[in-house]
């Protein structure tokens, strides 16, 4: 059986080979370009649903590590709250310790006051303009006491907290839940009613407290030494747990990001191009393409056309 040679036949063959060469080229081009092994899915057709489920777990951990990041941020900030309403109560631990040694009291009033407006506005605290000591009353100032009279006018010392009682739960990931919030009554009701014995007493048989200390206001400010310790070290208290969930956000969130780079690495043992192995297939391919053209122009020059001219 004879074969038959035809020149559209023969012309035919070679620009199949050639195109066929063009589009190897294109896809090594590509391939050493993107440094991927595909453009989508249906190039990994063996391991899409792998790479589905991977990239599926890519963005709840990427979800958990924004949430995360948020957290650590609010809990600075409450953490700038809850100390300032510590030092203010050092402060006025300090204060008194201070008036007893001195056996003065000229600025004794005006001096608490003043540690009075800088525990009520840590307590008064904001992130994102939102009062972060208020439980679910966010747009409500939760304390609103303003001067040291107004403890002694009648209203009960709770009536100062506006806060609700709801508290901030926070999902860190799939098997941790801590919760965040902190309430500013639970942070200052020792405090105000401390500061309220005090303008109690001022406004007392044996106040005001002015010039030279009588032995009376010596012995009860002694006495509120220990008051305002404890009332320290209730705040200290809620700053360690502050401190606390401040550190299982970063223990978390070091696992987050210790998973999102094992599955990056696992994503990309699959889709990460072979950059010699790419380098190689485009460089065959491009041998290819040439010598497919060079088959071509041969074919061309030894057509019969060009032996009849």
């Amino acid at each position: 059986m004879v074969t038959r040679v035809t020149t559209p036949g023969n012309y035919a063959a070679v620009l199949t080979n050639l195109l066929a060469a063009q589009q190897r080229q294109q896809d090594a081009g590509n391939k050493v370009a993107t440094q991927k092994n595909g453009d989508d899915l249906k190039d990994y057709a063996k391991s899409s649903e792998l790479l589905t489920a991977m990239r599926t777990v890519q963005t709840r951990l990427s979800a958990y590590q924004e949430q995360s990041k948020l957290l650590a941020d609010k809990l600075a900030t409450q953490n700038t709250g809850i100390v300032r309403v510590a030092d203010a109560a050092q402060a006025v631990r300090q204060i008194f310790s201070d008036a007893i040694a001195s056996g003065r009291v000229d600025t004794l009033v005006e001096d608490v006051q003043a540690q009075l407006s800088n525990a009520v506005e840590g307590m008064n605290g904001r992130y994102g303009g939102k009062y972060i000591f208020a439980g679910g009353q966010v747009d409500t100032r939760p304390v609103s006491v303003i001067n040291l009279s107004q403890l002694t006018a009648g209203p009960p010392i709770s009536s100062f907290f506006l806060n609700d009682q709801f508290q901030v739960t926070a999902k860190l990931d799939e098997a941790t839940t801590i919760n965040t919030g902190i309430l500013a009554d639970d942070l200052g009701t020792a405090m105000l009613t401390a500061f309220q014995s005090f303008q109690a007493f001022q406004e007392g048989a044996n106040g005001p407290f002015t010039g030279a200390m009588t032995d009376a206001q010596r012995t009860f400010l002694e006495g509120q030494l220990t008051v305002w310790d404890s009332v320290r070290t209730n705040v200290t208290n809620i700053a360690a747990y502050n401190g606390t969930n401040q550190k299982r956000i970063e223990t978390v969130f070091s696992d987050l990001e210790n998973r999102q780079n094992t599955l990056a690495g696992m994503v990309g043992d699959i889709t990460d191009a072979d950059m010699a192995q790419a380098a190689a297939e485009l460089q065959t391919a491009q041998l290819s393409v040439q010598s497919a053209a060079y088959v071509f122009q041969s074919l061309k020059d030894s057509s019969l056309l060009n032996v009849l001219r």
